[in-house]
C-alpha cells in the first residue's frame, strides 16, 4: 500500500497543508511538532512523490556536487558526509556531478535538474568550472572564493598563526614549513605561518620554507630531506596535511631520527588515522563534517528563498590538537 500525505495527517491529527509545511521544512509549524510530525511519516513508509513536489514548487530538490579527483582523501569524506546528513536532513538529495566529453558542469547540473550545487572540490580554473561559477544556478563552494559566491571554509591564516604560538610556546624558534601545491589555500597558510613567525620575533631563514604537494609522501620525505640536511636544521617542521607527515617520519627513521627527540613535527587536518599513531601526531584539526553542513545550509537558503539570500564567506573555526610529535624545549 502506498502512504499518501493526506494518512500522515490523519494518523498526526494535523492539516494535509501543517504536514507538508513540516514535511518540505518550511514555516508555520512549530520545531517540535514538525520533527514529531516526519517521525511519524518515516515509521509510515511515506515516500514523497518528486515529481509531483517538484512540479508544485516549480523546483527539483537536488542538489548537485561537484567532487573531482579526491574520493580517498579523508578531509572531503567527512565533508560529504555533512552535506549527505544534512541534505537529508532538510528533504533533499544529492547527486554527484561529471563532466562528459564536451559537456561543462554546469550543462551535467541543468541535465541533473539541479536546483544548486555545491562544489567540494574541484578544478576551479578549468572551463567546465567557470561557466557553472557565473551561472545563475545557485552554488556554493569549499574553500576557494570566487566573487558573488558563498565559501564556506577554514581560517588558514589564524589557524597557521595559533599553531606557530604554540610551538614557540613549547620553546620552539627554528620553524620550518613544508607547504602544498600552490593555491589559495597554501597562500592563506603561507600567510599565516610569516605573520606568526613575526609575532613572535621569529626570522625564518628562506631554507626553511620548501615547497611539496599536498598528500603526496614521496615529495614530504623529499623536503624533509633537506630540510635536516641544512647546516642549522629545524627544530620543528610543519607539514602540509597529516597524511604528507607520514612520508616525512619515514624519511627521518631512515636517517635515523626519532619524534620529537630528535626533531619535532606539526601537521594539518587531524584526520583519523593519526590518533592511532604512536606518537600520536600534534594538527590542527579542520572540521570537514561542520563544513559539508553549513555548505547544505547555505545552498538550501539559496534555492529556497533567493531573494532574500546574499552570497558570504562561512568560517567554520577549527582547534589545535595537540599529541605527542611536538617537544617541550622550554626545561632543557
Amino acid at each position: 500500500m502506498v502512504v499518501t500525505i493526506r494518512m500522515v495527517a490523519e494518523k498526526c491529527g494535523m492539516s494535509v497543508a501543517a504536514v507538508s509545511r513540516a514535511l518540505n521544512f518550511r514555516t508555520g509549524v512549530s520545531p517540535e511538532k514538525a520533527a514529531e510530525i516526519r517521525q511519524v511519516a518515516r515509521e509510515m513508509g511515506y515516500c514523497p512523490n518528486e515529481a509531483a513536489r517538484t512540479l508544485k514548487t516549480s523546483r527539483s530538490h537536488n542538489i548537485g556536487v561537484l567532487y573531482h579527483n579526491m574520493l580517498t582523501h579523508e578531509f572531503f569524506s567527512t565533508v560529504l558526509e555533512g552535506i549527505h546528513c544534512e541534505a537529508g536532513e532538510r528533504g533533499y538529495e544529492i547527486t554527484f556531478l561529471n563532466n562528459g566529453p564536451g559537456m561543462s558542469y554546469y550543462e551535467h547540473a541543468q541535465r541533473r535538474q539541479c536546483a544548486g550545487v555545491i562544489i567540494a572540490q574541484g578544478p576551479f580554473d578549468h572551463n567546465t568550472v567557470i561557466p557553472l561559477l557565473e551561472s545563475s544556478m545557485p552554488v556554493v563552494s569549499i574553500e576557494f572564493d570566487y566573487p558573488g559566491r558563498t565559501v564556506v571554509r577554514n581560517d588558514n591564516v589564524a589557524a597557521m598563526e595559533e599553531s606557530i604560538h604554540y610551538l614557540c610556546g613549547m620553546g620552539h624558534r627554528r620553524i620550518a614549513f613544508i607547504h602544498g601545491d600552490p593555491c589559495q589555500v597554501t597562500s592563506e597558510r603561507l600567510t599565516g605561518f610569516y605573520r606568526g613567525c613575526r609575532a613572535e620575533g621569529i626570522s625564518v631563514p628562506d631554507g626553511y620554507v620548501v615547497p611539496a604537494h599536498y598528500r603526496m609522501r614521496a615529495a614530504s620525505a623529499l623536503a624533509t630531506r633537506r630540510l635536516m640536511g641544512l647546516s642549522r636544521p629545524p627544530s620543528c617542521i610543519l607539514y602540509p596535511d597529516d597524511m604528507s607527515y607520514i612520508g616525512g617520519l619515514e624519511e627521518l627513521e631512515r636517517m635515523g631520527l626519532s619524534v620529537p627527540e630528535d626533531v619535532s613535527c606539526f601537521g594539518f587536518g587531524g584526520v583519523s588515522l593519526v590518533t592511532v599513531m604512536r606518537p600520536v601526531l600534534s594538527t590542527y584539526f579542520q572540521d570537514g563534517k561542520e563544513m559539508g553542513r553549513v555548505a547544505a545550509r547555505e545552498i538550501i537558503s539559496a534555492i529556497e528563498d533567493p531573494r532574500c539570500y546574499a552570497a558570504r564567506p562561512m568560517i567554520v573555526p577549527g582547534r589545535l590538537m595537540p599529541g605527542g610529535t611536538v617537544r617541550d624545549l622550554n626545561h632543557e
